[in-house]
């Protein structure tokens, strides 16, 4: 994360830079749809260890020409722990113009340790205009109260004009707070435009269902955690996924439209050979990386210490061998090479 402090004044401040009532979210609504297949976008390096923004690029073209409606950058599964302040920003950028003219919305991570790290990445987010932000809890170990988070998302509520996604899990953290089911929905009341929840806390399952139960209030519920639980979460309805698969996003899109089309043996056909592939990155890892090559989405499969799917080394041939093979049994579910 970032290093930049902010008092409480300055925080305060950015807060009232984009003010927001009610009735004006209401009245414009969220600009693309924020249903179905969403990918949190893997970050691409350069063999350096540079960020590949070329790359970043062509990822959210991929990731249109494939299907999926949304692309979310940066989270977990982006490297976010591991990203300075600048290139969390150029990289916003980039996203933000290049989804623009497309299908596919731009969802953009703002959280921060604190209130006021997080204003300032929603500030930049704000001034780009995406379809859509998104934040973990602040993970600052004093800000591990309910009324903390309250204090946090409703600062970013206040300062966008726009969709806010409620992430319930801190990437990284372990034994965090997770928001309390009544907090989230207290949050939709007060702001129309956070009512969104990507949930990941357990007990999963039963959120889930208790947030479904709350339609009236939450406008999307979005599952992640690697994507495990997608077919089955389509059972509970849903309204769709995001998480870090996005080299196989077009199988997920197929998954998810077979199941919301009562095709049910297909749509299992789908996910069980999807289950196979995201299997072998517990292998090998790198395997995602090698299948963005692969599709001609990243030049290289480079990662930096730390990063999500690193290579240990060259692949040995057994290992390219077994991604070949499960990467073949997608390919009635590819839409792009």
């Amino acid at each position: 994360m970032s290093g930049t402090h902010f008092d409480r004044r300055t925080s305060l401040g950015l807060v009232a830079l984009a003010p927001l009532t009610a009735s004006a979210w209401a009245q414009s609504g969220p600009a693309k749809p924020l249903v179905g297949i969403m990918p949190i976008v893997t970050t691409p390096y350069t063999p350096a260890g540079a960020v590949d923004f070329e790359d970043l690029a062509g990822e959210m073209r991929f990731f249109d020409r494939i299907g999926c409606t949304g692309a979310v950058w940066p989270q977990g599964s982006s490297d976010v722990n591991i990203l300075s302040r600048e290139e969390r920003l150029r990289g916003m950028t980039v996203i933000a113009q290049t989804c623009r003219p497309l299908r596919v919305a731009s969802i953009l991570g703002v959280q921060g340790a604190t209130t006021a790290e997080m204003l300032d990445y929603a500030a930049h987010a704000e001034a780009l205009n995406p379809d859509a932000v998104i934040a973990m809890p602040p993970s600052a170990p004093e800000a591990q109260t309910v009324e903390a988070f309250h204090e946090y998302f409703a600062a970013l509520a206040r300062a966008v004009r726009r969709p806010v996604v409620l992430q319930t899990d801190i990437a990284g953290a372990r034994g965090a707070l997770a928001p309390p089911i009544d907090l989230i929905l207290r949050l939709a009341r007060e702001f129309p435009n956070l009512a969104y929840v990507k949930e990941e806390s357990a007990p999963l399952v039963a959120r889930m269902k208790e947030e479904m139960r709350h339609r009236d209030l939450l406008k999307g519920v979005f599952g992640a955690s690697g994507g495990d639980g997608l077919l089955y979460e389509m059972r509970l309805g849903l309204d769709g996924e995001m998480t870090g698969q996005g080299a196989y996003g077009d199988v997920m899109v197929a998954v998810f439209d077979l199941a919301r089309r009562g095709r049910q043996a297909e749509a299992a056909d789908a996910f069980a050979k999807w289950l196979l592939m995201k299997n072998c990155e517990e292998k090998i890892p790198g395997t995602q990386r090698t299948i963005f090559v692969k599709r001609g989405v990243f030049k290289s499969a480079a990662t930096r210490a730390g990063a999500v799917g690193a290579l240990a080394g060259p692949l040995a041939p057994d290992a390219v061998a077994e991604i070949e093979m499960r990467y073949a049994t997608l390919r009635p579910y590819l839409r792009a090479p």
